[in-house]
C-alpha cells in the first residue's frame, strides 16, 4: 500500500520546500507539488505541518542486562515508544561481558531485536582483548554491517576498557575502516571517589554526581581524543555532559582532528538539583552516567550544539523502574544507571531549540537525524527526504502542545525525567518503511516489522586520509 503526504513543507538538513511526498514499497518514490494519489493510497493531510526525516537515536539500550538486572524496555516496547515521538531508527549497543565472545554477543542482540517495530542497527562494545576479539571485529565489519565499536572508559571491574584495550581496538578499527566511540569517564578515579564518598557516610543518590565530577569526564575525553589522534582513527564521544569534555572536542576539531560529539536531550535540560530531592525514588530515577550537571554546563552544551562542535542528539534510553533502582537504597553505587527519553527527545529539542531560536528547523533535522546518518554511513538512505531513501518520515505539527507525564507516556517505565514539562511541537504522524505506525496519538505498530540496517565501512575514505597525512597504519599491541 502507498502513502501520500500532501500539503506539507518538507524540511531537511539542507532546505525547506512545499511539496507532497509519495511512499510505496518502503521507499520514497516521488517528491513534488500536486502529486496524484495511487489507487488505494493512504493520504495524510500535512497542511500547516512539517514533513521531516524520521529521527535517528544513535544511543539506546533496549533489553540491556546491567548491574544485576535487565532494563524494563525491550526492543518492541522501546521502538514503539520511539515512533510515537517521531524516531524511526535506533542504534543500540551489543555489550559483551569480559571474556565473552564478541560475535556471540552480537548474535544474541540481533535475536533480541527481531521484535522491533522500526529499524535498528548496533554499535558493538569492546570490553576485553585477545586475537578472537580482533577476528570478530573483522567479521562484524565485513559480514554483518557493523562500522562502529564502543569503549566504556568507566565501570572498573566490569566492562571498562583500559588504555591497552583502547589502543588495540582503535588500531583494528582503523584497519577495517570503522569509527570508534567512547563513554568518556576515568573509571579509576570514579571507583576511588565512590569509595571515598561512601566512607564519608554519603550513601544516597546525592553521592552519585559527587563521585563523577566533570573533571573525570574531561580527562577521559581528552585521553581518548589524543589516543585517536596518534593512531589516526576517527572518534565519536557519546553523551557529553559537561564543559570540560566539550572543550576537549572543540580543541581537537579546531586542530583538524576527525572527532564527533553527542549530547543527550536530558543533559541539555535537566540539572543536578534532581539528586538532592528528598524523595529517594525521584532522585534515584535520575541516576545515570555521566550524571546531570549544574546549569552552567547546560548552557555550554547548547552552545556546542549551535556551533556544530556537537553534532548529534540522543537519549541513552536505558530504563529501570523504581523497584530496580531501590537496589541502591542504602548505597548509591548499587543504583542501576539509566534514564528514559526516546519518546520525548524530538519534542523537547523542538520546544527548547527551535521555538526559542537556538536552532533553525534545518539544524533540528541535522542534529536529530541527518548528522547521525552521515557519521555512521547510512545517509541518504536514512536522515533525508529524497527519492530512493527509506520512507521513514515524521509529520510534525508545530502548533500541537502536550504536557509530558509518566502517566500518559508509552515508554515502559514508571517515571519521566521531563515530568510536567509542557512542550509545543509534536509528531502527528510517523511513517516507518512506508507504513503509518503512529497517527494522532494512535500507535499502529507491528511486532517484528523493523529491519536491521547494514552500515558499510569507511575504508576507502580513511585509507586516503592516511595517505594524505603521510602516516602508516598502526600495528596492534600484542599482549
Amino acid at each position: 500500500m502507498s502513502v501520500l503526504i500532501k500539503g506539507g513543507t518538507v524540511v531537511t538538513a539542507d532546505q525547506s520546500v512545499r511539496a507532497d511526498v509519495l511512499c510505496s514499497d518502503g521507499k520514497i518514490q516521488a517528491i513534488g507539488e500536486h502529486l496524484d494519489a495511487p489507487k488505494g493510497a493512504e493520504i495524510i493531510d500535512a497542511g500547516g505541518q512539517f514533513v521531516m526525516p524520521g529521527g535517528i537515536d544513535p544511543h539506546t539500550h533496549m533489553q540491556l542486562p546491567f548491574m544485576g538486572t535487565v532494563t524494563t524496555e525491550d526492543f518492541y516496547s522501546g521502538t514503539a515508544a520511539g515512533v510515537a515521538g517521531g524516531t524511526t531508527t535506533i542504534i543500540d549497543f551489543a555489550i559483551p561481558d569480559p571474556q565473552q565472545r564478541v560475535l556471540d554477543t552480537y548474535m544474541q542482540w540481533r535475536e533480541w531485536a527481531e521484535k522491533s517495530v522500526s529499524d535498528y542497527t548496533f554499535h558493538v562494545a569492546i570490553t576485553w582483548w585477545d586475537d578472537t576479539v580482533s577476528a570478530d571485529m573483522e567479521t562484524l565489519v565485513k559480514k554483518h554491517g557493523v562500522n562502529s565499536f564502543k569503549h566504556f572508559m568507566a565501570y572498573k571491574g566490569a566492562i571498562m576498557a583500559d588504555d591497552e584495550i583502547l589502543v588495540n581496538s582503535f588500531s583494528k578499527a582503523l584497519e577495517l575502516g570503522a569509527i570508534v566511540t567512547c563513554h568518556a569517564e576515568n573509571g579509576e578515579l570514579v571507583s576511588r571517589l565512590q569509595q571515598k564518598i561512601y566512607d564519608m557516610g554519603i550513601t544516597g543518590p546525592e553521592g552519585h554526581p559527587l563521585s563523577r565530577p566533570p573533571e573525570v569526564e574531561g580527562e577521559a575525553a581528552n585521553r581518548a581524543i589524543r589516543i585517536a589522534e596518534v593512531l589516526g582513527v576517527p572518534l565519536y564521544i557519546v553523551h557529553n555532559s559537561c564543559r570540560q569534555s566539550l572543550e576537549a572536542i572543540t580543541r581537537a576539531r579546531g586542530e583538524g582532528q576527525r572527532v564527533f560529539g553527542e549530547v543527550l536531550a536530558g543533559h541539555l535540560l535537566v540539572d543536578d538539583s534532581v539528586y538532592r530531592d528528598p524523595d529517594f525514588d525521584v532522585a534515584a530515577a535520575h541516576v545515570m552516567s555521566p550524571p546531570f550537571r549544574a546549569k552552567e554546563h547546560q548552557e555550554a552544551l547548547w552552545r556546542g550544539l549551535q556551533s556544530g562542535n556537537l553534532q548529534t542528539t540522543a537519549t541513552d534510553h536505558c530504563c529501570f523502574c523504581a523497584e530496580q533502582k531501590a537496589a541502591g537504597k542504602d548505597d548509591f553505587r548499587k543504583i542501576p544507571n539509566g534514564t528514559a527519553g526516546i519518546e520525548n527527545r524530538m519534542e523537547v529539542l523542538w520546544h527548547h531549540g527551535v521555538t526559542t531560536g537556538r536552532l533553525t528547523m534545518n539544524e533540528f533535522v541535522a542534529v536529530t537525524s541527518a548528522n547521525a546518518a552521515k557519521i555512521f554511513n547510512i545517509y541518504p538512505r536514512k536522515g533525508s527526504i529524497s527519492v530512493g531513501a527509506d520512507a521513514d518520515i515524521v509529520v510534525w505539527d508545530p502548533s500541537a502542545t502536550k504536557t509530558i507525564s509518566a502517566k500518559t507516556q508509552k515508554q515502559k517505565v514508571d517515571y519521566n525525567i521531563f515530568e510536567g514539562m509542557t512542550v509545543q511541537g509534536c509528531a502527528s504522524h510517523t511513517v516507518s518503511r512506508g507504513k503509518v505506525v503512529f497517527a494522532d496519538g494512535d500507535l499502529r505498530v507491528e511486532r517484528g516489522a523493523g529491519r536491521y540496517v547494514d552500515r558499510p565501512p569507511f575504508a576507502p575514505f580513511y585509507d586516503a586520509m592516511q595517505r594524505q597525512a603521510g602516516r602508516k597504519k598502526p600495528v596492534a599491541v600484542k599482549r
